[in-house]
């Protein structure tokens, strides 16, 4: 099932004053959202401060289970290995459940119960894990398989995707594809909706570019992106019977929260294991909604037992960006990436934790 009402409603009398955002939470008023970025957020050497730490054994484990040596990836590849899809999503999302497992020795397990998780692109996985929908060991597993899907289906069709940036893009970018598909025959499409000023497209290297000159052309400003697909796309069709093969035989589980879903913006919850295998094969081929991801986050929030709080685990602050600039601004967000960030958010937010993480 859907759910846009997945938090409790609040018990709070009309007459309290809020809490300030960036008030120390407790236990009993801690509603998180747990968000997690995609590829192109890694970076070389990104898992080099957690090397010391207890949690480093979250990267022996996911290494064992998916046969790939993930250590070697966080530490020493190159920023041209990990451009690589298949080595882009395995770093990041091994990174991730790092960041998560922190997380977690940090508050316990029962003060961490997320109200609801979200990822952008690859980050869904990690997002369902993070939910109790996927087990680590099977998440890695997957993660490798799509990846390699993902890598092949880009050597079959040439892609690549720009990022636009201006005001109303979304919009006038949605338009311009669907003329070039119409007019020219062209393979493009718009791929990430992160909100209405910024969109990444997708297609074939000549049909991004036509788009591109026409959206600039028009007030918009692109960056291109080092990728060698299109994903989120059409052209990504090759991936699907690889990763639709890796996702029948995975034990799927209801979860503990919702999920915020790319393919349609909402938050699921409960829903039969069939339905998130469908979703993430529907995931290869069809936009990230990001912006109705967050609009949805932002109806979960007004509901939720107290103001809730966004944390993005991951390389990098790019979702933490998005959501301050579409999300009210009672609704803080805050990025860690390193030892010394998550130690700083949990001194910030819970006056008590149980451990800290060793820089």
């Amino acid at each position: 099932m859907s759910a846009r009402t997945s938090c409790p409603p609040t018990t709070a009398p009309d007459t309290a004053p809020p809490p300030h955002p960036n008030a120390p939470l407790t236990p009993p008023d801690t509603p998180l959202a747990l968000l997690f970025p995609g590829q192109g957020a890694q970076r070389p050497g990104m898992g080099a401060p957690w090397r010391e730490t207890p949690h480093w054994q979250v990267v022996e484990d996911l290494s064992e289970s998916c046969g790939r040596d993930l250590a070697d990836l966080l530490l020493h590849a190159d920023a041209e290995r990990l451009t690589r899809t298949d080595n882009a999503q395995l770093a990041t999302f091994t990174l991730e459940m790092v960041l998560l497992d922190a997380l977690r020795t940090a508050l316990g397990t029962v003060r961490l119960r997320p109200a609801v998780c979200a990822g952008h692109s690859l980050g869904e996985y990690a997002a369902l894990t993070a939910a109790g929908v996927l087990a680590p060991e099977d998440a890695v597993r997957l993660v490798a398989e799509r990846g390699a899907a993902m890598a092949a289906a880009a050597g079959l069709v040439p892609g690549t995707m720009t990022v636009l940036v201006g005001p109303g893009v979304a919009r006038s970018a949605e338009l311009l594809a669907a003329r070039l598909r119409v007019a020219e025959r062209a393979e493009v499409w718009v791929a990430n909706v992160n909100g209405p000023d910024q969109v990444v497209v997708s297609g074939r290297p000549d049909a991004v570019a036509a788009l591109t000159e026409q959206a600039t052309d028009a007030g918009a400003r692109a960056v291109r992106i080092p990728v060698g697909g299109a994903f989120h796309s059409p052209l990504m069709a090759p991936a699907r019977p690889r990763l639709a093969a890796a996702v029948r035989d995975t034990p799927v589980r209801a979860g503990h929260c919702p999920v915020i879903t790319n393919v349609d913006g909402l938050a699921h919850h409960g829903d039969a294991p069939d339905f998130w295998r469908e979703s993430m094969c529907r995931q290869l081929v069809l936009p990230v909604r990001w912006s109705d991801s967050m609009a949805t986050l932002a109806s979960l929030a007004s509901l939720a037992d107290g103001p809730l709080h966004l944390v993005e685990l991951g390389p990098g602050s790019t979702l933490t960006g998005l959501a301050r600039r579409l999300l009210p601004p009672e609704l803080p967000a805050r990025s860690a990436a390193t030892p010394a960030q998550l130690n700083a958010l949990v001194t910030a937010w819970w006056p008590e934790p149980l451990a800290t993480v060793s820089p």
